[in-house]
């Protein structure tokens, strides 16, 4: 019998968070974001999912894109980072590939590129965040060169990356906005700004493309839910089972360190799952778990191949019974990572993207 760990990935509801993040700007395409192996999600399979609804991808790099093309996805990819080195233009080129380009080195290296048909490209100009694209000052000389270069360059659009469009406190969304809005009147430029929580949240945002990531999994973005986003629907279940029980005195401690103690006569339930599958270490006593779709919580520290909870109000718990440590529980009680992330001092992104290779991915709704 395999040992009973598996993330169970909903096909169906991807498509629903992606129909969800579509129907929020109905005059926009959505690019689904799906970069980091669709976070943790498996990015083939869900590219798969998506085709005949998503009329573009957007993955980190060349080898992501690449292990799509070999899976047969055939529509567009945007490199949300571009290109690493001017050699890489070539695989651009071959695998028909949409690039982002923010810096002078890539700007220079596809000028100089001759390419057999124009490479579509994505201006990305630095709007607050500080990290990726050209200052806004220079923006308006790298459009320029880009649209003197037709054989180049093709498809412009101008793109960048909200710092905080999920916070409660608009007035850097609104400053960053308010920069971008005004280039883009500048160089008439289609626009690509729109990140999941701008998606659900800012609608003057919206540009001729969004970018929904992390939303497409059923993660909410926004600090305070809105009415879309509570319409998000799970993707990944992480499922495991009880392998063990044990019965404990009042004062007895559990796991490494004895951190937890029994405050009363106890059952304690053994997980197959921790730190050596990508469940977070760092998840502290109560943080919540689904025993049989009855939470729960943990009780001691994470190990690397188990966890251990709580069953003590679960006289019915056994060997065998479920334990869903995030996501949708058979009786249909939800779990949601964003919940277990804010036990564990983290972000759902990390939890997600954090289930290691050995967790096997088991696929329902596909078409």
């Amino acid at each position: 019998m395999a040992r009973p760990l598996i993330a169970d990935i909903d096909l169906d509801a991807l498509r629903h968070n992606y129909r969800l993040a579509r129907d929020q700007a109905p005059h926009s395409r959505a690019v689904a974001v799906i970069k980091a192996d669709a976070y943790g999600h498996g990015a083939v399979a869900c590219a798969r999912a998506l085709e005949g609804l998503a009329p573009a991808f957007a993955v980190a790099c060349l080898e992501e894109a690449q292990a799509l093309r070999e899976g047969g996805i055939t529509v567009p990819i945007v490199l949300l980072e571009g290109i690493f080195e001017a050699a890489e233009l070539e695989r651009v080129e071959a695998l028909g590939l949409w690039i982002a380009v923010h810096t002078d080195w890539q700007l220079e290296a596809l000028l100089a590129y001759r390419p057999a048909h124009p490479i579509p490209v994505w201006v990305k100009v630095d709007s607050g965040m500080h990290r990726l694209g050209f200052p806004p000052e220079q923006a308006e000389v790298v459009w320029a060169r880009l649209v003197a270069a037709p054989d180049c360059a093709c498809d412009l659009h101008l793109m960048s990356h909200f710092a905080t469009a999920d916070a409660l406190a608009p007035d850097y969304f609104r400053r960053q906005l308010a920069l971008l809005d005004d280039l883009a009147i500048r160089l008439e430029a289609p626009t690509c700004l729109a990140n999941s929580p701008a998606t659900l949240a800012w609608p003057e945002a919206h540009g001729a493309w969004n970018r929904p990531g992390v939303m497409l999994y059923g993660s909410d973005p926004l600090e305070a839910s809105s009415e879309a986003s509570r319409r998000l629907a799970p993707v990944m279940t992480l499922r495991s089972a009880i392998i063990a029980v044990r019965e404990l005195a009042p004062g007895e401690p559990v796991g490494y360190a004895g951190r937890w103690r029994a405050p009363r006569p106890s059952r304690i339930g053994v997980v197959a799952c921790g730190y050596g599958d990508g469940y977070d270490r760092h998840a502290v006593d109560g943080t919540p778990v689904l025993v049989d779709g009855q939470r729960t919580a943990i009780a001691g520290k994470v190990s690397m191949d188990m966890l251990t909870v709580d069953l003590t109000e679960l006289p019915e718990a056994d060997i065998g019974s479920e334990v869903v440590l995030w996501g949708r529980a058979t009786n249909g009680a939800l779990l949601s990572v964003d919940e277990v992330a804010r036990h564990c001092d983290t972000i759902s992104y990390t939890l997600l993207t954090g289930v290691l290779p050995r967790v096997p991915r088991r696929y329902h709704g596909a078409h």
